[in-house]
């Protein structure tokens, strides 16, 4: 039942995102595909981490987090983060340039878009743990630029082309 379910699971394309805190000179980020809007009041969202993750108890020291929605030319920055025990460091991340926002927890320079969240509940969910973030700051690069798309065990890109204002068609 695991395998069928992972292969289901795997038919659901999904964005990449980089979750990131700040605990004093110290930052740590994690890879995490496990990401939602939950509500517009309060201003919500989640990002689902596995229970063992290094970066829950320093979500839960620092009380932030920020979800930076990655670019589809930022497939390195999703592979860093995605190896296990590469996602610590002093001060910044060597290579990937981070700006700070409202909380401190650092944001992916050049992703389309970046939630910075103070954390507002850590939730049971089996194996992983559910972020709940209250949003107090947000933005990127909003007016273009292509996601990076996880599907089907492999990164994707879109391949539409551009059609124009949706006008309904399928």
């Amino acid at each position: 039942m695991i395998m069928a379910f992972k292969q289901a699971a795997s038919r659901f394309a999904s964005g990449v995102t980089v979750v990131t805190t700040r605990v004093g000179e110290e930052v740590y980020g994690i890879t995490c595909s496990s990401f939602a809007s939950l509500s517009l009041d309060p201003l919500l969202v989640t990002v689902s981490v596995n229970a063992h993750s290094p970066l829950l108890g320093r979500v839960r020291a620092s009380g932030c987090f920020a979800i930076s929605v990655l670019h589809r030319e930022q497939r390195e920055i999703s592979q860093y983060f995605a190896t296990r025990d590469r996602g610590g460091a002093r001060e910044a991340f060597d290579g990937f340039p981070t700006s700070l926002h409202a909380t401190g927890a650092p944001v992916m320079d050049g992703c389309l878009s970046y939630f910075d969240c103070r954390l507002h509940d850590v939730l049971p969910g089996g194996d992983h743990r559910i972020l709940v973030g209250n949003v107090v700051a947000a933005g990127g690069d909003l007016d273009g630029g292509e996601p990076l798309l996880y599907y089907a065990g492999g990164y994707r890109s879109l391949e539409s082309p551009d059609r124009g204002p949706d006008r309904g068609e399928a």
